[in-house]
């Protein structure tokens, strides 16, 4: 497999026809992705034999360094299919062996490479959490799973809640043990203007807030997290597909990340018991939703991109 850091499969990827570029690359993704989530058995099937912490230390580690790897391998092809700087703030400064809390806006499965992207190296390994459906996604979701990233049912009723509570604090628990980064997509799926009419969204840009996986995450290992990284990505062209990515045809990207204090008042309650804990952190998501509203009027605006 070419190694795309190399100057010439740069040069010659950055030259094909753009049908071509993403097969090349949609190729490169996948046989990656293929090796890296079958290296990740060993480890995860040691973890899972041998369940003390000790081992698991080990074990999640060489994991996460596998999957940074991994990411580093798709951020060589996507510089190489986009040579064009990203605009990007907010990332001096990090702890890369620390433990973090992501927010962000969301309306690609672009997004998520994206964030690897632009986090890589200045923050631990980014871990989400997923639709139960997806762990049988072939290959990838055999991954997902090995790097115990939170599956959520997201069913109606107070059962269904409560195990999609259950399986997110055992994720945060077992996240406690190595540096870590917990990314939440507060509005619970990709941003669309169909779904924007359906909940009479009040925010321009966004959907509505929902904040049961980040209420788990504040209440597990709140104290445990530096900070919340407020990220807000703006693509001022229109949101990319994800084989627009491949192609190289995304165009503009726009990051801002604001580092936010977590407060006292958001930290160690019960998000399903509690409603003035809920309350506490939907006051919080909300107002930096408005400004995030905002942000992305203003980035609009600056880029000669009409607003919604």
């Amino acid at each position: 497999m070419p190694d795309p850091r190399s100057t010439v499969f740069n040069r010659m990827l950055s030259r094909l026809p753009a049908p071509v570029r993403g097969a090349t690359t949609a190729t490169l993704l996948a046989v990656s992705t293929l090796t890296f989530s079958l290296c990740l058995m060993p480890p995860a099937l040691t973890k899972l034999c041998l369940p003390w912490h000790a081992v698991r230390r080990v074990a999640d580690r060489l994991m996460n360094g596998l999957a940074s790897r991994w990411v580093a391998l798709n951020n060589a092809w996507i510089g190489a299919v986009h040579p064009g700087a990203w605009d990007v703030e907010g990332i001096t400064a990090l702890d890369p062996r620390g433990w973090h809390l992501v927010s962000s806006n969301h309306q690609s499965w672009v997004d998520i490479l994206v964030l690897q992207r632009v986090f890589h190296g200045q923050i631990p390994f980014l871990k989400f959490f997923l639709k139960q459906e997806l762990i049988f996604v072939p290959v990838i979701g055999l991954a997902w799973w090995a790097l115990d990233f939170p599956f959520m049912k997201r069913g109606k009723g107070a059962d269904a809640r409560r195990n999609d509570l259950r399986s997110t604090r055992e994720a945060c628990e077992k996240f406690k043990l190595i540096p870590t980064t917990v990314i939440n997509f507060v509005e619970g799926t990709r941003f669309t203007p169909a779904k924007h009419a359906a909940q009479a969204s009040p925010y321009r840009h966004l959907l509505k807030p929902k904040i049961g996986g980040l209420g788990v995450a504040l209440a597990t290992m709140g104290e445990q997290f530096q900070a919340l990284l407020d990220v807000t990505i703006v693509y001022p062209g229109g949101a990319p597909s994800f084989w627009d990515l491949l192609c190289g045809e995304v165009g503009a990207v726009t990051v801002r990340v604001e580092r936010r204090a977590i407060p006292a008042s958001v930290l160690g309650g019960d998000p399903l018991h509690d409603r003035a804990y809920r309350a506490r952190i939907a006051d919080w998501v909300e107002a930096q939703w408005r400004e995030k509203d905002e942000r992305i009027d203003a980035i609009l605006r600056e880029q000669g991109t009409p607003s919604r």
